[in-house]
């Protein structure tokens, strides 16, 4: 039975653990994502998660208490400075997992944690390149009268008879479900 085994303790005694952890959370407070494994990304976020809220408070104490566990001068600057101006609104949740699939040496599952705030990929950006997003058919274009036109974007080309026919099913197909559509 697991009953109140809540620390995952990773292969480790507790000292290395804790080195192991502070560095991990250096890197990320630095270069805001990483590369490990899944069991270490779950025990950096019970550990780093703590330390930005206790940075959204600049004070010589939380700063003090912040450093006992980096123990990195440069990580605790990073953290009050950047990283606690961008999630102060944020109640929580600083960090995101994203799997990544299988290490090619010992087939260990890989993912990638990352600050949610510090995201290039997806996001505000993405939402708005989705928004950029052209279709192939258009919105109906209007008048100065404000009446609709339409306009006919049909072009023939010549194809080979052996390309024609499977053409001319998808047509008929097509036709038959617009005219079933009209109805």
């Amino acid at each position: 039975m697991r009953h109140g085994k809540t620390v995952n303790h990773l292969g480790r005694r507790a000292e290395h653990r804790q080195a192991l952890l502070s560095n991990l959370a250096c890197s990320l407070i630095e270069h805001k994502r990483i590369n490990t494994t899944v069991a270490k990304a779950k025990a950096l976020r019970k550990y780093i998660e703590p330390l930005i809220t206790k940075s959204k408070t600049d004070s010589t104490h939380s700063r003090r208490l912040v450093f006992s566990y980096l123990k990195d001068k440069f990580a605790v600057t990073e953290l009050f400075r950047e990283v606690a101006s961008k999630v102060n609104d944020r109640p929580g949740g600083y960090t995101r997992i994203i799997r990544t699939g299988f290490r090619q040496g010992d087939n260990a599952e890989m993912c990638l944690i990352e600050l949610v705030d510090f995201n290039t990929i997806y996001g505000k950006e993405a939402a708005k390149s989705a928004a950029k997003k052209r279709t192939r058919r258009g919105g109906a274009k209007k008048k100065e009268d404000g009446t609709d036109v339409v306009e006919s974007t049909d072009v023939a080309t010549e194809t080979p008879a052996a390309e024609a026919k499977p053409k001319a099913k998808r047509a008929t197909k097509k036709k038959s479900d617009e005219e079933g559509a009209a109805e």
